[in-house]
């Protein structure tokens, strides 16, 4: 799904009502995400960019899984309103985890890179759930997409980080933090600009990039060369 200041189908889905709503719950503190950036050339496939830079943390930290030895690095920049994210998290990422990342083969981290204001709630819910239960979240977000990503999304994204521990009182603080919604837009920025990355979902593997949802059988072709021997 390609960052742009274009209205996608998604865009329109979600309406200016939908818009104004999360404004509204977060005290202003979700503003229509900017598009002002200018995206960085398209790099082409396969593309390397430099683990040392790649593996810099940003400003809110990794959300890592899997061995810090693992042979293979794989980090993702995902957009929690994107389809294709969605269909990769519910149909290969738990082949991912079970085949690569719980056998100490790969190391996986995900990066947000919220594509619009919608993303950026579901992202900051994510983060404001705590270590244990971000991914948790993050897939329950992903799994239910098509239940929040709607024109009256905020009562359900509530009943989902509800599940999470959430409050209506922790919700709507999570949704006015100004800081961590910086921290998400300084890490898109960076992502965009360091990394060449202007589409969702997209992967780098062991430095490499990978654009689009991969297929189990997708995935295990651009592992393979890293564990041979």
């Amino acid at each position: 799904m390609p960052a742009s200041p274009t209205l996608t189908r998604r865009h329109v889905l979600l309406g200016a009502a939908a818009v104004t709503a999360i404004i509204a719950a977060g005290s202003a503190g979700i503003y229509l995400w900017s598009s002002t950036d200018t995206a960085a050339a398209e790099t082409p496939a396969g593309a390397e960019v430099s683990m040392a830079d790649l593996l810099v943390p940003g400003p809110l930290g990794d959300q890592i899984q899997g061995q810090a030895d693992a042979p293979v690095t794989i980090v993702e920049y995902a957009s929690m309103t994107c389809p294709h994210c969605s269909h990769f998290h519910e149909t290969t990422y738990p082949e991912m985890k079970k085949k690569y990342i719980d056998t100490g083969k790969v190391r996986f981290i995900f990066r947000e890179f919220p594509l619009d204001p919608l993303a950026a709630a579901a992202a900051m819910l994510a983060r404001c759930a705590g270590k244990d239960k971000f991914f948790p979240l993050v897939d329950a977000f992903f799994a239910q997409q098509k239940d929040w990503v709607v024109q009256k999304p905020l009562q359900p994204m509530f009943a989902i980080a509800k599940q999470a521990g959430f409050t209506q009182q922790s919700f709507d603080e999570c949704l006015a933090n100004q800081q961590l919604l910086t921290n998400l837009e300084e890490q898109r920025t960076r992502a965009t600009q360091k990394f060449n990355v202007n589409s969702t979902p997209t992967f780098f593997i062991n430095g490499k990039t990978v654009r689009g949802a991969l297929t189990p059988e997708e995935l295990d072709k651009q592992v393979a060369p890293y564990l041979k021997g």
